[in-house]
């Protein structure tokens, strides 16, 4: 019996400590420069990206090509990745602008509908996928983060987990082809 509450009160202090220190987007509230999903995606974006393990070590590495178009209040988002062992997938977002920094998407391997929100120079995207593992499918959940950089390079950091356990960290640099040359001219 002891044992049994000496775990119940761990987890909870656990889940205490993990509350006391989530970030919400509208604690950039008033950062700039200000992100703006739809303004961002729009047209053409290039993304190099990676995902490492929950210990850290690479696993795959991958670039997006995407083509972005807003029409009637939608941001619709086409992805091509290609991956390093010479793969490829596509994935095309439907996102509904609903104002005050708040969004929903869906696109078909999406469960549900994702849900995000931005403020000042960050946006959070949650959802949850069917994640291809080997011959098997994972439902995974994904906390994207990302954050707009003064020369236009947009940061994605994104939280892979299963059951509230981190699998692994996806990272991604975003990047329009104009701001990527000037932001590396001396």
């Amino acid at each position: 019996m002891r044992k049994s509450v000496c775990q119940l009160l761990g987890l909870v202090s656990m889940a205490w400590l993990a509350g006391c220190s989530t970030i919400k987007p509208d604690d950039y509230a008033g950062t700039t420069p200000t992100l703006r999903i739809e303004d961002y995606f729009q047209g053409h974006t290039l993304a190099w990206g990676m995902f490492q393990d929950r210990f850290g070590k690479v696993r795959n590495r991958f670039k997006v090509d995407m083509n972005g178009n807003v029409k009637d209040g939608v941001l619709i988002l086409d992805e091509s990745f290609s991956y390093e062992n010479g793969s490829t997938s596509n994935r095309r977002w439907n996102i509904r602008i609903l104002g005050d920094g708040r969004y929903e998407g869906t696109a078909d391997d999406v469960i549900g509908v994702a849900k995000g929100k931005a403020a000042g120079h960050a946006f959070n995207w949650k959802y949850q996928i069917d994640l291809p593992i080997g011959d098997k499918k994972w439902r995974v959940s994904f906390d994207d983060w990302l954050y707009l950089q003064e020369d236009g390079v947009l940061i994605n950091v994104a939280t892979v987990s299963k059951w509230g356990i981190t699998l692994g960290r996806l990272v991604f640099v975003f990047g329009k082809e104009e701001p990527l040359q000037k932001a590396f001219k001396p």
